[in-house]
């Protein structure tokens, strides 16, 4: 039976007989004495075996990588100037007095230390790559990030329900993961892209405060923060207004990243309107610790000789704006040329700039090919409002605000972050009072910005029939280092509101009662004022880890195309199969996956 764990055997198991199981992490032959550094999910434990002890030497000398090993033997002092600070095994090693080959292994095709392997590779052998202490740690890491959540939400009277896989396809945003019915021929079941109608259900249904750490699904195109399917902590409560939701929400965040990695988080979060984040970072989710804000020039570029701003400046719903770099003057042609390729990735024709070279000098003192096109009178407000310094860079956005804003948004980051400029530490904030919808241009119609079911704002009913654009609501979310780490709102318990909503969003009678005529019917059954918010669980734990891919946090995740390396999924499936669910594909080559 295991003594203990290889990582756990430290100066405490002096002289004492261990019994370790585990991996062979290395073998090292030193002048006839073999080293073994033996693993499991804890950590290493260097054990030591003497060619006196012939029959354990020579199965030791049949062993390779990734051997899976019985270890019994005494543990003892290392010899002086071997001692190994950084394990907690550092101080001793196990003198063998017997080994047990429970399985051998082939080569592996990398080595469990290797900071520089592909991830295809990885993926494709990932009971292999999950070895690896990183991946180990990681896992760990979202283990206890799960745990501490279902501790604090207990405490507090959450209860963990859960909800349908096979459900209802529904608009919520995204693309659906559809799954055909063999018994219903012709009917469809969507996987949940979140449990959203089913958590406001369980509040009509009187269970007051509600949780599930759940899977979700979407079929999106996929970034390195996206998976096809994902972990939602997805949390509901009744009789809260927004304030309360947000406060506990805080309180449960700053308590993990406590008990966690012992980090205290800045409290209170601030708290930002989405107009003032747009209008001064260009992001509904910015990035304090970036110290760089956009400065508002619509209104003194509407008569310049410009035509690129004086466009922007008189195009409805045009803006343009300036992001001010300290010490930017230094930047290299190439540098501002790679600048104005990355703002093109988010819309921007180009990217105009103004180098402050010396501001005594007036016009001599500044570098610009635009400069020609502006007014001495638009310069002096443009450096005034952007407070230039000597040695600083101007950048410049112009076109409808939505580009402009993620371009430059985006663009403050980047240079943010280039440039030495972000703080270090951790930058939380609540970004607050939302528009209801968002106008979608090629399709004429509104959409909503979060999901359908959020409340307007207190007063804000009316507007949802006479001016949709100006309606605000009671949406909320968490942002953390440029990150949206959770989102939610106070859901309508009305159903005559929803009824309004679902009007304004061009959804018709009859096509909200086939698509959601048991969410209204619920909501005419005594529904409570009730409100939640979901965090993205891999989100988070990247973030705490350390890591740019969520994927690096997941067992077993897809790749940016959907697929899964290691079982090869999705596959083909034989025609009977086809047949039962009666599908029949357009091309017989699709059958082979």
């Amino acid at each position: 039976m295991r003594t203990n764990y290889c990582g756990f055997i430290d100066a405490k198991y002096l002289n004492q007989m261990v019994t370790l199981y585990g991996w062979v992490h290395r073998r090292r032959d030193h002048g006839g004495v073999i080293f073994i550094d033996m693993r499991d999910r804890e950590g290493l434990v260097q054990v030591v075996c003497d060619p006196d002890n012939v029959a354990a030497f020579q199965n030791a000398e049949k062993i390779r990588n990734e051997y899976v090993l019985k270890i019994t033997g005494t543990v003892r002092h290392r010899p002086a100037g071997t001692v190994n600070p950084n394990l907690v095994s550092g101080e001793v090693e196990v003198l063998v007095q017997s080994i047990e080959i429970l399985n051998a292994s082939l080569t592996p095709p990398f080595l469990m230390d290797d900071e520089n392997l592909s991830e295809a590779v990885r993926l494709e052998h990932r009971y292999l790559d999950l070895r690896r202490p990183q991946m180990q740690a990681n896992l760990r890491l979202r283990y206890k990030v799960a745990m501490a959540v279902r501790i604090f939400l207990d405490q507090h009277g959450f209860i963990d329900v859960e909800t349908p896989m096979l459900t209802k396809s529904t608009p919520e945003g995204a693309r659906d993961y559809l799954v055909p019915s063999r018994v219903n021929f012709g009917h469809f079941f969507a996987l949940p892209q979140s449990p959203q109608l089913f958590k406001q259900l369980l509040m009509v249904a009187g269970f007051d405060r509600y949780y599930q750490i759940t899977k979700c699904f979407r079929d999106e195109d996929l970034r390195a923060d996206r998976q096809p399917e994902f972990t939602q902590i997805d949390i509901e409560t009744s009789f809260l207004n927004e304030t309360q939701i947000m406060a506990l929400m805080e309180e449960m965040i700053c308590g993990l990243f406590k008990s966690v990695m012992n980090i205290d988080l800045p409290t209170p979060f601030p708290r930002l309107t989405h107009a003032e984040a747009m209008s001064r970072y260009g992001s509904d989710k910015p990035d304090l610790r970036v110290p760089l804000v956009l400065t508002e020039l619509t209104d003194v570029m509407k008569d310049v000789e410009f035509k690129v701003f004086r466009e922007a400046a008189h195009k409805p719903g045009g803006r343009v704006a300036a992001l001010r770099v300290p010490a930017g003057g230094e930047l290299s042609r190439k540098e501002i040329d790679d600048y104005t390729s990355f703002v093109a990735i988010y819309g921007a024709k180009g990217l105009a700039y103004i180098k402050v070279n010396a501001l005594e000098k007036g016009h001599e003192g500044l570098q610009s090919p635009i400069l020609k096109f502006l007014p001495e009178a638009v310069v002096k407000v443009i450096l005034e409002r952007t407070g230039a310094k000597d040695g600083d860079i101007i950048f410049f956005g112009a076109d409808k605000a939505h580009v402009v804003n993620e371009a430059l948004g985006a663009l403050r980051a980047k240079a943010g972050h280039d440039r030495g400029l972000a703080e270090p530490g951790w930058q939380p904030l609540w970004v607050v009072d939302f528009p209801m919808f968002e106008h979608d241009d090629e399709e004429n119609r509104w959409k909503a910005l979060h999901h359908p079911f959020t409340s307007p704002a207190d007063g804000h009913e009316d507007l949802l029939e006479t001016d949709p654009g100006k309606a605000l609501s009671k949406a909320y979310d968490m942002v953390l280092n440029g990150s949206e780490i959770g989102g939610g709102s106070v859901r309508i318990h009305r159903q005559e509101v929803q009824s309004k909503v679902f009007r304004a969003l061009n959804i018709g009678a009859e096509e909200a009662h086939e698509k959601f005529g048991f969410l209204l019917e619920a909501l005419q059954y005594g529904a409570p004022p009730h409100g939640g918010i979901a965090f993205g669980l891999d989100r988070v734990v990247t973030m705490m880890a350390g890591e740019e891919s969520i994927r690096d946090v997941i067992a077993f995740p897809k790749t940016q195309r959907a697929q899964c390396l290691l079982t090869h999924a999705p596959s083909g499936v034989d025609e009977k199969q086809l047949r039962e669910l009666h599908i029949k594909l357009r091309h017989v080559e699709a059958l082979k996956g």
